[in-house]
């Protein structure tokens, strides 16, 4: 079965913008295949023109499993690249209708993923003119997420940057879990692995320090 790297984040965190410039970079530059999964909320939203409802909610995580699984399964596929999971519909599920019933089920498949990236909040939040509610969901979204995977023993890891600087710091961590080389460590600051600890964040090591480093160093040049 394919590598699965899952992508989680609330509105306006770069976690599709990412998820096709990681897509493009690994198979045009990294010559990997690669299945992009996107996100199916956001399609059954854009067709319905609504949010869904509370009811609807079990229906629309089953489907995003569902075609993670389908590419994983895929003929040939090195990775699977997956602009979200059926955590992300658990999780609004209790934000907007105060329901956790789909968290069992949707933890335990996001525990058979491989890499789960977490994105950051140092993005400025833009409105879509859609289903982008305001930074506080945002954030709450990403409060959630946290106490969730934590919660379970997920381990993560957590996004920053803009640019290049975010697709440089996903391909390093892509490429440990791969074993390879595909983006550069920053001198002195080895990509973590394993449980995280701290309560506020996702580095033992604290990643709000790791924060501030990407905040005033960058990579060298573009990641390919």
């Amino acid at each position: 079965m394919a590598l699965t790297v899952c992508l989680l984040g609330g509105e306006s965190t770069g976690k599709s913008t990412l998820a096709q410039v990681l897509h493009r970079s690994l198979t045009e530059h990294h010559h990997m295949s690669v299945t992009l999964v996107p996100e199916y909320l956001r399609e059954w939203c854009s067709n319905q023109g609504r949010a869904p409802h509370a009811h609807e909610q079990a229906a629309l995580a089953e489907e995003q499993a569902r075609q993670i699984h389908l590419a994983q399964i895929g003929d040939g596929v090195d990775l699977v690249l997956a602009d979200t999971s059926a955590l992300m519909v658990a999780c609004y599920s209790e934000l907007y209708f105060d329901d956790t019933s789909l968290y069992p089920q949707a933890l335990e498949i996001q525990r058979q993923y491989d890499l789960t990236l977490l994105m950051g909040l140092d993005l400025p939040w833009v409105a879509d003119g859609l289903f982008r509610d305001s930074p506080a969901v945002r954030e709450a979204t990403d409060r959630v997420l946290r106490r969730e995977l934590q919660g379970a023993g997920i381990a993560f890891q957590t996004i920053y940057g803009e640019g290049p600087s975010r697709l440089h710091a996903a391909l390093r961590i892509v490429g440990h879990r791969l074993g390879r080389m595909l983006a550069p460590d920053p001198p002195g600051q080895p990509t973590r692995q394993g449980n995280w600890v701290c309560e506020r964040c996702s580095d033992p090591d604290c990643e709000h320090r790791l924060f501030s480093r990407l905040l005033t160093s960058r990579p060298p040049g573009p990641a390919q």
